[in-house]
């Protein structure tokens, strides 16, 4: 079977590019902050899957805009065909975000996510799917999830307690604040912080470092470090799609949603 190539594919909201042994993927939604859509999802996973066993490919970088990277997952769209359709077609369509995120997981080169400006929700499930984060300083992560009543999904939590201990992992998830960053550096969710403007350059300086690698043996220690740190991934989340599907059918969720749009302080009941 011949193998798709990234670089000659016909891509709609994304851009790819490459520089030798180095592929970048750019988001390209700027319209929509980069919202991450059924389609720009679909798009990011497809790239994802082509890139994952290319021999030629020993780092892929993957960024956003000059001042943004990404708003997260798109809302509206999401609650819109959840509304629209039943549990069953339901649990299949928010699979979307989490085979996204294993999609990146699984690409055998090293992956370096540049950071400008913010980055929310499903984009940093995303960010933190890959192997380093270069940020800018006033760049930041943020999960706003459990405060507009849903629970964190998308098969990240594992990955952020691997990060920043459990302690940590708690406040960063809970309270949805935004993490600038020197904190993201501090907390373990960066790798590095440069200059504002700076990341993709940074990014770009340690993909070389990579490149100059041998690369068989990166990526041997590449899948045994994932495999030590995900060992019990799959027992504590495989529910966490049927959790969110709960959730956002709750009246908490809509009275989150509600109070976002509203710019106030929500009520919650636990119901």
């Amino acid at each position: 079977m011949a193998q798709l190539d990234p670089f000659e594919h016909d891509w709609r909201l994304i851009r790819v590019t490459r520089r030798e042994a180095v592929a970048e993927v750019a988001l390209a939604r700027p319209e929509a902050r980069n919202a991450l859509s059924v389609e720009l999802i679909e798009e990011l996973t497809e790239v994802a899957r082509m890139l994952r066993l290319r021999t030629d490919v020993h780092a892929v970088i993957l960024t956003g805009a000059e001042s943004f990277f990404s708003a997260g997952a798109d809302l509206r769209e999401r609650t819109r065909r959840l509304d629209a359709d039943g549990l069953l077609e339901g649990r299949r369509l928010v699979m979307g975000g989490p085979d996204m995120c294993k999609a990146w997981d699984e690409i055998e080169a090293v992956t370096i996510v540049a950071i400008e400006g913010f980055c929310i929700g499903g984009a940093a499930a995303l960010a933190v799917s890959c192997d380093f984060r270069v940020m800018g300083r006033s760049a930041s992560l943020r999960l706003p999830e459990v405060p507009l009543g849903m629970n964190m999904s998308w098969r990240v939590l594992p990955r952020i307690v691997s990060l920043m201990g459990p302690a940590k992992a708690k406040r960063f998830v809970m309270f949805g604040e935004a993490l600038d960053g020197p904190a993201c550096l501090d907390q373990g969710l960066a790798d590095e912080v440069v200059e504002d403007g700076a990341a993709l350059s940074a990014a770009r300086a340690l993909a070389d470092r990579v490149v100059a690698l041998p690369p068989v043996s990166v990526r041997m220690t590449k899948e045994a470090i994932n495999a030590i740190a995900g060992a019990t991934a799959w027992s504590s989340i495989y529910m966490d799609r049927d959790q969110y599907l709960l959730t956002s059918r709750s009246e908490d969720y809509r009275e989150g949603i509600l109070a976002f749009r509203e710019k106030r302080k929500p009520k919650f009941t636990g119901n």
